[in-house]
């Protein structure tokens, strides 16, 4: 008896049985002990042998495991482990039996035929299970095919199509594939390929999530329901695991063993058998190493010689990358496009597909709630393909609605709470003897029966609307599986079945279900069924960009934008209203869906409220001036460096880290982008933005399309300010005008502004705008103080003396900043480090014959006087 002449599964049950007999404190190795590891296999092929014979491997089991624990004991050194005769004598008749049907090794059913034939308390327990030698020896040759075994790993072999492919004509006759809706005309087109008599292997090519895997499968739906050609009738489609076929083939040439198997099995079904291979150019280097074959060079014979029938599937990119450059496995398929669905088609497809949703979520999904889902996914979700996207969101919207039904609403919840605080002060109240508490405790005790009537009736009402929708749930259930048994007694013929579902079981159903529904509607705290706003919840949730319906806060909040953005920017009328009716535009759904949301060059000059504007209107949309991308253009002055905006190209350094510009929206597709001092940029930075301008999209470095269409895209740029800001107060500012959009035409190509919604020149800032840009920027500094609860009282004369001071035409309003940190900031930080202000305190603050008086301290201003004397 030579143990290396057994496969390696066979010494490995042998070894096995070693384990067992050392962990039941045996001392001989007996055949009991190999027959318990052969049931106790997690592949199942001594089991699948048994039964294939007609036996019972549960009785197997019970009886085995009987005859082992009868085994005698041995305490002490149980590491010594004898080989009983009659497990010697199985060993040798199992290396006989192999002999003798020309088996180069002995593989487990040799071992397990022997046991069957050599007279000990294993054969007994398989004779149980009602396991006979011929029986045994018939289930052999028929999962052996006339195969013999000549590697030390043949059991890889057996059963190959079982192990590592899931069969789809079968998973369809069990209704465990969800109809297929539309892709007729992609289906036909497959199996006019797969009729053909060479070349006949079509591969489906399409982008993710297009239904490339449900064309397959509804072509296993439409061969089990006999809507195929003749030729097609009958046949088997399998879908190949790659993953199973290639995991754990530790050993060289074991994964091509493995392949070679199913190949062999496809091979001999005589074309019955067509193989669907999911992400097909995984066979492109799967299984590759030094000098052996990879999984396409090992098919293509098998389909050079018409043996294959394979219908392959994988995206555009991959093909082109994986599959087109081995030209020779390229032939050999003909490429069957799958184009992404319409809005209106993908529609269709979520009607079909609904039932199996809100069969599974135990919620209702409306109609609209479907059309919501294919509209606003295709809209706001631009990286992802219909039908998938807008599946998902339907899923997660029913996912979300179903959290809530099992969850207690918020109203009881919020009851349930106060009755509990009001029962612990019921249960402290009762610890005190006075008049008062006893009162309290009276009044207290009344309130408290009421919300606990009022909370049972509640609890009530919300118990019996979660059984309604249980109850329906159920009758989804039934009606479910009295629609699949229908469809299965019309494939069997069993008419008289199929008339008593058609006609008295659904139909019943139906009403009850439909009642149920009805019954539904009427509930008040559970929301009952999916609708748009929901829909648009997830998408909101998704993406940042607000699809839901306004509620009236936010319509009235639209409808006075201009004035919370006057509260920022003094001023400047036109560019106020101009980005304002961008924003109203979008958010009432009227904007141009192929461009950004408003795109505007704001010229002027500088500390008139160009960037304030931006940074106002991030506040208001987002309640945060930071939520913006900010790129400052004077970064951008060499051409090379427009690479930081979209990312370097492939072969360059930071090829893998994205773009500033394209990074940023990608990430956050709804946000104000602000591209500051424009004209400091190189020109040919320009022609980068015409895409996102025209067309509300930009390519990046790794050829993934970025979406604009969410964003508020704002230019500045101070050329040609010098006409406006050189002009005298009150002067008539329409030359000036004139002067600055020549310069700004003589300085961008016409290309490029006649892509701009707007340009927007903003005026020279007047002393009259002063005084409101003074209040602007002392209600930041109290802001500041107010941690330290300091309150300035400034008077009228000390403001007026701020806005004098902090007023110059040429530089706008940012001088003023200057005044204040050095009039008022300045002394205040004096004061507060030598302990003469205090937390708490208010100080006030007033204008002197010399300047600004605080407290007691004299301010000072950042303008010397012509005698370079300090402003006291």
């Amino acid at each position: 008896m030579d143990l290396n002449k057994f496969t390696e599964r066979a010494r490995g049950f042998v070894q096995a049985a070693q384990t067992i007999a050392m962990r039941e404190g045996h001392q001989r190795l007996v055949p009991e002990h190999i027959l318990k590891a052969l049931m106790d296999d997690d592949q199942g092929l001594a089991s699948n042998l048994i039964s294939r014979a007609g036996g019972v491997p549960a009785r197997v089991v019970e009886a085995v495991e009987a005859a082992v624990a009868k085994q005698p004991k041995v305490s002490g050194d149980a590491a010594q482990i004898y080989l009983d005769g009659q497990t010697a004598k199985v060993l040798d008749e199992a290396a006989k039996i192999a002999e003798k049907a020309g088996d180069s090794f002995v593989p487990v059913e040799r071992l397990l035929m022997a046991l069957c034939m050599v007279k000990s308390k294993a054969k007994d327990a398989l004779e149980a299970g009602a396991v006979s030698a011929q029986k045994l020896n018939e289930a052999i040759n028929d999962i052996r095919k006339g195969r013999t075994a000549d590697s030390a790993t043949a059991e890889e072999g057996y059963d190959a199509l079982k192990k590592y492919a899931r069969d789809l004509t079968e998973a369809a006759r069990e209704g465990k594939i969800d109809p297929i809706i539309g892709r007729d005309e992609e289906i036909r087109r497959s199996m006019q390929v797969l009729s053909r008599r060479t070349k006949n292997n079509p591969v489906l090519i399409g982008e993710p999530g297009v239904g490339k895997t449900a064309i397959a499968e509804g072509m296993a739906l439409r061969i089990i329901n006999g809507d195929v050609p003749e030729s097609l009738r009958d046949k088997k489609l399998l879908s190949l695991d790659m993953g199973a076929l290639i995991a754990g083939a530790k050993y060289r040439g074991e994964f091509e063993e493995r392949l070679k198997a199913v190949l062999t099995e496809v091979t001999e079904a005589a074309g019955e058998i067509i193989l669907f291979i999911d992400e097909m150019h995984t066979l492109v280097g799967a299984g590759k190493s030094d000098g052996a074959m990879d999984a396409a060079n090992l098919i293509k014979p098998a389909l050079a010689r018409g043996e294959l029938h394979c219908v392959g599937a994988t995206t555009l990119d991959e093909y082109r990358k994986y599959v087109e450059k081995d030209a020779a496995l390229a032939r050999r398929f003909q490429p069957v496009m799958v184009t992404e669905p319409t809005v209106e088609d993908t529609v269709s497809i979520l009607r079909g597909i609904k039932e199996k949703y809100e069969l599974h979520h135990g919620v209702r999904i409306a109609d609209a709630a479907l059309v919501a889902a294919a509209t606003l996914s295709n809209r706001y979700i631009t990286d992802r393909f219909l039908p998938d996207k807008a599946i998902d969101l339907m899923d997660e919207a029913a996912s979300r609605l179903r959290m809530q039904v099992d969850s207690k609403p918020e109203e009881l919840d919020a009851l349930d709470r106060q009755i509990l605080q009001m029962q612990i002060e019921e249960e402290a109240l009762k610890l005190e003897d006075d008049a008062a508490s006893r009162d309290r405790l009276e009044k207290l005790q009344k309130e408290l029966a009421e919300l606990k009537e009022q909370s049972a009736e509640m609890t009530a009402q919300w118990q019996s609307e979660r059984d309604k929708l249980a109850s329906a749930r159920d009758l989804k259930e039934q009606l479910d599986r009295a629609r699949a048994e229908l469809d299965i007694a019309k494939r069997e013929g069993n008419l008289a079945k199929a008339g008593e579902l058609s006609y008295g079981v659904i139909p019943g159903l139906e009403k009850q279900l439909a009642d149920a529904e009805r019954q539904e509607e009427q509930g008040l705290m559970v929301e009952e069924a999916v609708r748009p706003e929901q829909i648009a919840a997830v998408v909101e949730r998704w993406t940042g960009i607000p699809t839901s319906k306004m509620l009236e806060g936010e319509r009235e909040k639209l409808l006075r934008m201009e004035d919370e953005l006057h509260r920022r920017v003094i001023g400047q009328n036109a560019a106020v209203t101009a980005v304002a009716n961008a924003v109203r535009r979008a958010r009432a759904g009227l904007n141009d869906e192929n461009r950004p949301l408003g795109s505007f060059l704001f010229l002027g000059p500088t500390g008139v409220g160009k960037t304030e504007l931006t940074k106002a209107v991030a506040g208001f949309l987002f309640d945060d001036e930071h939520a913006m991308v900010r790129i400052d253009m004077s970064e951008f002055m060499e051409k090379h460096s427009v690479a930081r905006l979209i990312g370097a190209p492939p072969g360059y350094v930071g090829y893998d880290e994205g773009g500033v510009l394209t990074e940023a929206v990608r990430r956050r597709p709804y946000q104000v982008v602000l591209f500051d001092e424009v004209e400091k940029a190189h020109p040919d930075v320009f022609n980068v933005l015409l895409q996102v301008l025209d067309d509300g999209v930009l390519t990046d470095g790794q050829g993934r399309t970025v979406d604009f269409k969410q964003t508020l895209i704002v230019l500045t740029s101070n050329l040609g300010a010098q006409a406006l800001s050189q002009l005298p107060e009150g002067a008539d500012a329409s030359d000036a005008r004139r002067d600055v959009m020549d310069a700004v035409r003589a300085h961008f190509r016409p290309e490029f502004l006649n892509r701009l919604d707007e340009t927007i020149i903003f005026d020279r800032l007047a002393r009259g705008d002063m005084d409101g840009i003074v209040e602007i920027q002392l209600a930041r500094l109290l802001k500041r103080l107010a941690g330290r609860k300091i309150a300035l009282e400034l008077d009228e004369a000390a403001k007026t003396w701020l806005a004098d001071e902090g007023y110059d035409p040429v530089f706008g309003a940012r001088p003023l900043k200057r005044v204040i940190q050095r009039a008022l900031q300045n002394p205040l930080a004096e004061a507060l480090l030598a302990g003469e202000i205090k937390d708490g305190d208010t100080v006030p603050v007033s204008a002197g014959s010399d300047g600004l008086i605080i407290g007691d301290r004299l301010g000072t201003s950042d303008r010397p006087k012509p005698d370079d004397a300090v402003v006291h």
